[in-house]
This record gives C-alpha cells, structure tokens and sequence, in this order.
C-alpha cells in the first residue's frame, strides 16, 4: 500500500469548458454582455453570482458551453474559505479551463486560492470501496505556479489517508513504513527506535505509553538536506487511543484513529518541504504508539523519569501524547535546532476554545507568531495564537514529582499541556506548538468529512521568514 498520491491538474489536450468565476458585483455586467438565450437561461435558473452559486450553459448540441461559478461578496469569501467550490462535486463531468479576461485585473493569488480548493475538493478515501467516482477536472491557470499547487495537495493528500485509515491498518508499525516511504521518496535518511531498544536508547516515556499494545511502540527519525538552517517537525504518533486504564468512553474512544493526526500533519508537511526542495536541513521525529490496555499498562499514580530527567507524576493515562512528545521533544532540543515545531491532537480543550477550523498554535517567539499569522490567509489555512501563560506553570507542578502529567481543576487545559511540552525544550531558543483537531466533522468547501491538515500550509508560507531562506 503507497500513501504518496499525486493529484494533478488536467492536460489542456483538445477541446476544454470555460469556467467564468462571477462575482455579485460584477454580476450584471458580465450577464449583460451574454446574448439573450444564455441570460435567459442564466436568470431562469437563480444565478447571481453568489457564493458557491453555479449553473451551466448548454451548448447547441447538448454538451456544456460554460460553467459560470460564483464568488459571491468580499465579505461571504471572508467567511467561507474554497466557497465558490461548495458544489464542486455537482459540476458536469469534463475538463475546465478558467477563461480569464487578459483586461480583467486578475488577482493570481485569488486564481491560486481557487486552483488549491479544486484539487483539495477531488480527494476521495475511497481504499475501502468499491465505488469510483469521476467529476469535473480543472486545467491548470497560466497565472499560478501549477506545480507548487500540486505539491500543496499531494502534501494534504498524504495526511488525509493517513488520518483516515482505521487503526488496523494504521497502527505504529505502518505508520513507520508511511514514514520510511516518505523517506526513500526524497533521498532522506530515516530510522526507528522499536521496542525495548527505546529503553536502552534512553526513551523511557514512549516505551512505557506504548508497552501495552500488541504492536511495539517505536521512535521514527528522519533527516533531510545537509545545508540551512536546521528545521525539526515533532509529531504525535497516537496510533489508537482508548485513555488506557483510564479508558474513554465509546463517545470519546470513537474518532482515536485520529490520534496520529500531529504525525500524519507533519509528514504532510515535511513531504511539501522536501518536494518544493526548500534550502533548508529538515529532521522529522514521530513517536509512534498505541495507548491499549494490558496487565502490563502504565497505571495512575506512576512516576516516569523522561529522557530529559524530569520525572512525571501520571493522574491520568489518558494524558499519554504529551508523555511521547516530551520524549521526542528532548531529542530534539539535543541539536539545538534553529526552530522546533511541534503539532498534536493533543487536548479537547483547544477545540472547546476555538472549534474544529482553527489551529491554535503556541510561541514565545514574536517574530514566529507575527509570520505565522500573515502567512494563514494567503495559505487558507486558519491559525490563532494561544498564549504560554507563565502564572499556570505551578498547575503542572505536584509535590512528589516535577510534572505533572493531567492537572486537576480543568482550567486551561491546552495551555498547561503546552506548558508541559515547553518544559523539554530548554537548549532551543525557537519553538512553536500547534494543538491540532485533525477532522472536518461534516464536509465543507475543499474539506470532505474526515481526516484533515490544519496549519501545515501556513507553516510552510512563513518558513522563508521565520529561517531567513
């Protein structure tokens, strides 16, 4: 089984359909310039060029003469990014070419915004089906740099059948070969710690999370380029998720699968860095494991010594992804890295502070907040900044430990998980925490329900700036 896709744009080989994107200002003049029969037409069916609005104008021998699509109001594209492509999979089947009037002031990054949302909109899981579906496909604008788009939604692509696949088919030993297929893709050198070698390679909290399941926990190590600034991505490899013994319910146990979405966001990424060949030197650490049960599970009330030496109270064992990340993290401030990120699907806090479409992301780095907020809307990909608030650093701290791993009270939740994994990056003046959803809960523009990115592309946006590229 692969997981690189690559989604491309159609070959511009024979006769295309011209799609005219309208907006509601403009609307009355473009239709004023259609002859009778196709205002006639356009009118009998609603189109205002409202957001997401569309109709087709048949031919005279029954085919499609155009698809005009609309981009409603600056205010509606402000609320719904991809809009105009809210019914993209109701298009006729064929191959469209945007038909752009060279005296129309054409925004690229408009038209690039509309060519990402397209390819985005045609990703299907369709691995456990037997059903096939073939819709409209888009040739690609001469105004946008094609291939980069491309790159884009292959990197998307990568981290939405990772997410998606159930756990039986996705648990740490396939994360590993996604990883190392990742890898050998581009040249990088990668590696896995499996099993009781975490212990004698000094990663005590990854073993102990993952020592109760059937398939070994792991570290997965990869690094790529030998020139630039050094970038290390750190990402949540909870292959499965039932709270061990502090199990979840079944309300909660039932979306676990996305429990590996920090990992599946970061190789995205990573695979977008490395296609786009930044000049930069990238190392991507995943610790890959799943929380099960067994007679052999980490308890309540235990006390883990990590890599770093701080020892960690367990009040919860549910509170298991910030236990490998910190792990993983202390190997990764060894470097002393220029910037380290790292991204998890680690609290339900962050969703109930800012819901499924916003990525909050943590940094004491102005300059790293600063470009990672200008880069979002260019790159459609919603972030906000949470803060690393140092007056809840003694909510983390219990008496018979440094940490604590699941402090009591509720309050804050995200960001006394942020302050935990701060605590293991001590050498590395640079570092960014992104608390991830992972899921679209029901389908929007560019987002099937399922599995989802959130903040990869704005990171890549702002990687020239933040590491001076």
């Amino acid at each position: 089984m692969t997981y690189l896709s690559k989604p491309t744009f159609a070959v511009a080989d024979g006769q295309t359909i011209p799609i005219h994107l309208v907006s509601s200002e403009q609307f009355e003049k473009w239709c004023a310039a259609l002859d009778d029969a196709e205002q006639n037409w356009i009118k009998t069916h609603g189109f205002t060029g409202g957001l997401g609005q569309w109709v087709a104008c048949a031919n005279t021998s029954g085919g499609v003469a155009f698809l005009a699509i609309g981009t409603g109001t600056d205010a509606a594209r402000k609320r719904q990014r991809f809009g105009a492509l809210a019914n993209v999979s109701k298009f006729p089947s064929g191959r469209y070419h945007l038909a752009l009037d060279p005296e129309d002031d054409v925004d690229p990054a408009e038209i690039e915004a509309f060519a990402l949302g397209w390819l985005l909109s045609s990703y299907r899981f369709d691995r456990y089906t037997s059903k096939s579906s073939q819709g409209a496909e888009l040739c690609a604008p001469d105004v946008i740099d094609h291939r980069r788009i491309e790159i884009l939604a292959a990197g998307e692509f990568l981290t939405r059948d990772l997410i998606n696949t159930p756990a039986q088919d996705m648990g740490p030993s396939s994360l590993q070969k996604a990883f190392f297929e990742v890898a050998q893709a581009h040249g990088a050198r990668a590696r896995a710690v499996v099993g009781q070698d975490l212990l004698e390679q000094n990663f005590p909290m990854i073993h102990a999370v993952g020592r109760a399941a059937a398939d070994a926990p792991r570290l997965l190590d990869m690094s790529w380029g030998d020139a630039g600034p050094l970038l290390v991505l750190v990402g949540k490899g909870v292959c499965f998720d039932t709270g061990g013994l502090n199990i979840k319910p079944a309300s909660s146990m039932g979306l676990m699968k996305k429990d590996m979405g920090g990992a599946a966001t970061v190789l995205g990424l990573a695979h977008m860095i490395m296609s786009l060949g930044l000049k930069l030197r990238l190392r991507v650490l995943v610790p890959a494991v799943e929380n099960n049960i067994d007679g052999g599970a980490f308890r309540p009330q235990d006390i883990l010594t990590s890599r770093k030496g701080l020892t960690v109270e367990i009040n919860n064992t549910d509170a298991e992804g910030r236990l490998v990340l910190a792990d993983a993290l202390a190997l990764a401030d060894e470097s002393e890295p220029d910037v380290i990120l790292s991204m998890a699907t680690l609290t339900g806090a962050a969703r109930v502070a800012v819901g499924p479409d916003l990525a909050p992301f943590f940094t004491d780095d102005e300059a790293i907040a600063s470009y990672l907020a200008e880069a979002a809307g260019p790159a459609q990909d919603p972030v906000w900044r949470l803060p690393f608030w140092d007056p809840y650093e003694a909510m983390i701290e219990p008496d018979v430990a440094d940490l604590d791993n699941a402090p009591k009270g509720g309050f804050a939740g995200s960001i006394t998980a942020a302050l935990f994994l701060r605590r293991f990056v001590t050498r590395t003046a640079r570092y960014g925490h992104f608390d991830i959803y992972g899921w679209q809960p029901s389908a929007a523009p560019g987002r099937p329900k399922g599995g989802t990115g959130q903040g990869a592309r704005a990171v890549l946006e702002a990687l020239p700036d933040i590491l001076n590229l």
